[in-house]
């Protein structure tokens, strides 16, 4: 069964932090009939530093592309780190359509402004080198990530986001983002709409602030999250490494169980 809306942001494709074989499992297990792509999602910062496309950032392209060709309207909203495609505002790409915000009405009769959010962040919008500045840290926390899971999967399987730490314990960025989702808040309120969807700082989230609705889809480096609309008009925040994880402890518990009945077994015969 299909869903009305997705909406994601912030894939990165084109950085080693990218997390597309998650991403692609997810378009795999979920359709609906509109997905928003609410920007960055290919980073053109980090490929202007050095060439970086796996198999899997392919994979995630085809899957796109794939939901188009099936009928899915797929509206590609350009951020900060894929502003180069800022530059072509109306056009289509393969039934992609480019479009600087859209205005989404729920199921329900909500209106949302749907936009990535940069133009809220006064670091990219003031002073951009000090934003690529805090781009090349923040890869290096990416690019730590991996080889600090690779030690920790000798004792917890479950994966550990630095970066996302490092911004959790820093009491300036937790003040940042509280004035992001405000900021934007009363930016849809003066609008008139009843909410804001957008990307940007990497902090899923829905939460209602005053008389809007603020939600954050977001991303598929440190959380790998997305937020889905059913046909009644609810939108859901859904993580998906978070499920995954579930999952596979799930499965290892079956295993675990399987092995200890067929050993059960195993000693009855014997005796």
């Amino acid at each position: 069964m299909s869903d009305r809306t997705i909406f994601l942001s912030d894939v990165h494709l084109g950085t080693r932090g990218c997390r597309s074989a998650l991403l692609v499992q997810f378009l795999q297990k979920h359709d609906a009939d509109t997905l928003y792509l609410v920007g960055d999602i290919f980073d053109g910062w980090s490929l202007r530093r050095g060439w970086h496309w796996p198999e899997g950032h392919n994979a995630v392209v085809q899957a796109i592309l794939q939901k188009a060709h099936d009928g899915t309207r797929v509206v590609f909203i350009p951020g900060n780190h894929d502003e180069v495609m800022r530059g072509y505002f109306g056009v289509h790409f393969g039934g992609i359509e480019v479009k600087a915000e859209d205005v989404f009405v729920s199921a329900s009769g909500l209106r949302y402004r749907v936009v990535h959010g940069d133009e809220f962040d006064t670091v990219v919008m003031n002073a951009k080198w000090l934003a690529h500045l805090g781009d090349r840290a923040y890869s290096l926390l990416i690019w730590l990530n991996p080889k600090i899971n690779a030690l920790r999967r000798l004792w917890s399987p479950r994966y550990w986001s630095l970066s996302k730490w490092s911004k959790n314990q820093v009491k300036q960025a937790v003040n940042f983002i509280t004035k992001f989702e405000e900021v934007l808040a009363e930016d849809a309120r003066q609008k008139g709409f009843d909410g804001v969807i957008c990307g940007h700082i990497h902090h899923a989230c829905i939460r209602q602030i005053g008389d809007i609705r603020y939600i954050n889809t977001g991303d598929w480096v440190e959380s790998c999250t997305a937020v889905i609309e059913n046909h009644q008009g609810d939108l859901r925040l859904v993580d998906w490494e978070a499920r995954n994880n579930r999952e596979q402890l799930l499965k290892r518990r079956q295993r675990r169980k399987h092995r200890s009945a067929a050993n059960g077994q195993s000693e009855k015969r014997m005796a």
